[in-house]
């Protein structure tokens, strides 16, 4: 069985860290994780997917062991997350790649894989919202209105 490698990589001036395993010259499975979770989601995964797969699993700027800038710092959209994982997937020369996207990860590869669509192999989602009418408005009004005027 392959071993999960722990890696970062500077992205904008952003330290991103992702999980790699898998041969190099195997196909590749990028897994975009959720919220409020980071790659850790995807521990028992990943060492399944490796012995046929090479596997990258990012931690979005923000969550797990990425840098968290504050939002005074960094504009915390999807596209603004899409960019940064376009890049690091870009700096670690990937061009054609699987992408798996659960909740929050969703709106983010859907971004790459319109920007990149010659690269993308494969698409698996689970639970991906690519719409506004998931969101139901009571659940998330709290949420918004932090993210709208934050405090301690």
């Amino acid at each position: 069985m392959n071993s999960v490698r722990h890696r970062t990589a500077l992205i904008e001036g952003h330290e991103i860290f992702y999980r790699e395993a898998g041969p190099s010259d195997a196909p590749t499975v990028v897994l975009l994780h959720g919220y409020p979770t980071s790659s850790f989601m995807f521990r028992e995964l990943i060492p399944l997917l490796a012995d046929d797969y090479h596997v990258i699993a990012p931690d979005h700027l923000g969550f797990g062991h990425s840098d968290a800038p504050p939002v005074q710092e960094f504009t915390y959209t999807f596209d603004a997350l899409a960019e940064l994982t376009s890049a690091l997937l870009d700096q670690l020369g990937l061009n054609r790649y699987a992408l798996y996207v659960q909740d929050y990860g969703a709106p983010i590869g859907w971004r790459i894989a319109l920007k990149h669509p010659e690269r993308i192999s494969a698409l698996v989602t689970q639970n991906g919202n690519g719409y506004e009418d998931g969101f139901v408005e009571s659940f998330w009004a709290d949420v918004w209105a932090y993210g709208a005027n934050p405090g301690p």
